[in-house]
Order: C-alpha cells, then sequence, then structure tokens
C-alpha cells in the first residue's frame, strides 16, 4: 500500500459527476477530499473521468459522456458493466474493475471507529440514561417498523425521526439523540451481502449499541459480539427472527456485565479499519483507474450499442426497484 506523500508534485485529474443526489456538492465531497490528497481536482463538463450514481431523474445523465465511467453507488444497486467501465459498490463483485466501497464511509470516518485499549466503559454507561433510540425518515421497510413495535412493548422506545414518532418534534441532532441512549435500532432499508450504511455507524461513533438487521455478511467487517445483529439469530423466517432479536435485547438490557462486555468489545474487527474503506486503499483503486488503458464503454459502437441492448439492464433495474418499492409501501400499510 502506498503511503501518500503530501509533499511530492500532485498530477491534473479532470473529474466529472452526474446521477448523484440533489444534495451531492459536485466540487466538494468523499471524492474530491480524498483524491485531491494525490491530484489536482478539476471538476468540469468535459472530464476524463466520470463518477456517476443512479439517483433520480439524473441517473441517465451519464449517457452523454464519452470519457471513462466509474459507477457509484450508496443503494442496493449492481453495477451495469454495459454501461460502465469501473465500478465502485458495496457489492463483493469479483470482477477485475470492481472495488467494493460501502456507503458508510461519507458520514463517519473509520478511523473514529477504532476503540481505545483504555475505554472507559463505565463512563459510557453513566451517560446513557435512556433504553432505546430510533430516528428514521423512510417508511417502506416491514422488518423495521415491525421490530419496533415489538421492542417497545418491553420499554418505550424513543423514535425521534419522521417514522413512528413519540417525541412529538423531530430531532435536529441525530447522534447526540443516539448519545442518551444504551442502543438503537439500527436497521437497513433493505437486507443484502454486502449492503451495510451509515446506520450500523453512526450510533457506534456515540458507543449506541446498535440493533442491526440487513447486510448478513457484515461480519467481515465488523465485530458483532460489539452490537447485536439479527444475522447471529438461529431463526430464518422473519417474524421469528424479530422475536429472538427482541429477547436477546432484553437479555443485554436486565444484564450490567453482558453491557459492559459488549461496549468494550472493538467496534471493528479485529479492532483494524477494513480494506475496502480505507483511504490509502481506495486512492491506489483509483490509481489503477486512472493508469489502466481501456477502451471506453461509452465510445464502443458494437451491435449491443447500436440495437439499443446497452439500456435493458437500466430499464430492468428501475422496474425491479419499482416493484420492491411497492411491495415494500404495500406491506407496510398492510401492518
Amino acid at each position: 500500500m502506498n503511503a501518500t506523500d503530501p509533499a511530492a508534485p500532485r498530477l491534473p485529474l479532470r473529474l466529472g459527476f452526474a446521477g448523484f443526489w440533489d444534495a451531492f456538492d459536485h466540487r466538494d465531497n468523499y471524492f474530491t477530499r480524498l483524491l485531491s490528497r494525490r491530484y489536482d481536482v478539476v471538476v468540469c463538463d468535459r472530464p476524463d473521468f466520470l463518477i456517476h450514481s443512479c439517483i433520480g431523474e439524473g441517473r441517465h445523465d451519464h449517457r452523454r459522456y464519452d470519457c471513462v465511467r466509474i459507477f457509484y453507488t450508496g443503494e442496493n444497486v449492481p453495477a451495469d458493466w454495459l454501461a460502465t467501465d469501473w465500478a465502485l459498490t458495496f457489492e463483493y463483485d469479483a470482477h477485475p474493475r470492481h472495488f467494493r466501497l460501502p456507503h458508510w464511509p461519507f458520514y463517519v470516518d473509520p478511523v473514529a471507529l477504532v476503540k481505545p485499549a483504555d475505554i472507559d466503559v463505565e463512563r459510557i454507561l453513566a451517560s446513557k440514561p435512556r433504553f432505546c433510540g430510533f430516528v428514521v425518515s423512510n417508511p417502506l421497510c416491514w422488518a423495521r417498523n415491525e421490530f419496533f413495535r415489538r421492542l417497545s412493548k418491553y420499554k418505550p422506545v424513543d423514535s425521534g425521526g419522521k417514522v413512528m414518532n413519540t417525541l412529538g418534534h423531530r430531532v435536529a441532532d441525530k447522534r447526540a439523540f443516539l448519545a442518551d441512549h444504551r442502543f438503537t435500532i439500527a436497521f437497513e432499508n433493505e437486507s443484502h451481502p454486502g449492503y451495510t450504511t451509515e446506520k450500523v455507524v453512526e450510533p457506534m461513533l456515540v458507543n449506541s449499541i446498535p440493533i442491526y438487521w440487513g447486510d448478513p455478511l457484515i461480519g467481515r467487517d465488523f465485530d458483532t459480539r460489539s452490537f447485536l445483529s439479527a444475522h447471529d439469530c438461529s431463526s430464518r423466517a422473519t417474524s421469528a427472527l424479530l422475536d429472538e432479536l427482541v429477547e436477546r435485547v432484553i437479555e443485554v438490557d436486565r444484564n450490567p456485565d453482558l453491557l459492559r462486555g459488549m461496549l468494550a468489545r472493538p467496534w471493528l474487527r479485529g479492532n483494524r479499519v477494513p480494506r475496502c474503506v480505507d483511504e490509502e486503499a481506495i486512492l491506489d483503486q483509483f490509481q489503477r483507474i486512472f493508469t489502466t488503458p481501456v477502451e471506453p464503454v461509452a465510445q464502443r459502437r458494437g451491435v449491443g450499442r447500436l440495437l439499443g441492448l446497452d439500456r435493458i439492464p437500466d430499464a430492468v433495474g428501475s422496474i425491479r426497484h419499482r416493484v420492491q418499492r411497492k411491495y415494500r409501501q404495500w406491506t407496510s400499510n398492510a401492518s
């Protein structure tokens, strides 16, 4: 792994962005800040490299660019190799031009999750007078909503978000709110191998034990002995799994020794930053992208492109997500 030398001259890099969320700042974001450590980044409309995502009405904007395309997603959407040259996604994908990069480093510096050897567990517990926090704005996850209802039968869960709000207002500072709670319901919107977002790491940052559901392989990056993972339960049917997870929360909440032991454990596996979110490893991957000659997919004029076959995966993916969204909406309303 190459160390970044701040004194070394930085090479120019013409970079563009397309298909990101509305609040995404093209000139000041995770990628520009990271790449500026090795490159003189110039964000422009005629880039040599385009980082594109799959959000909203702009999700097709990458088609206007003939340069090398790099797909990035924080959503549960795989790379479409008919439309991109390289990919950075949450997937465990063995494709030679893929690098696994989950979404959570956009929100939390991975280094901040490395626990010190002298962590003061008693001080942490003394700072948490409340049982469990919950801050969610997306109502379309039946498992998450149902778990909130079931856990609330044991003790009231403080909901400070849009969904199931119990405070009468939405909290202004999510992390400060979660910091008062021993536990946090940290369910993803969907469950898929490798799909890990900020849901699990934001409570970790304030030493609130996550109650997690989402990535069944989360133990590859995180030490699951430091939090309560639904994927460690023996039950497989969703309803039985939720009941088992509630019982595990109750067991830890009623046993101070279990609670202390869990807080003393490192959040990260081996208490080390995983390679997938290590900044030097990500920069090395970008260096590989920038120095590997490829014929951009946008410049290939094969039969598939002439017939528009390159657009089929995008269309199928769009239909699939609409169906999934309708299903989640139906199950949410039905519950």
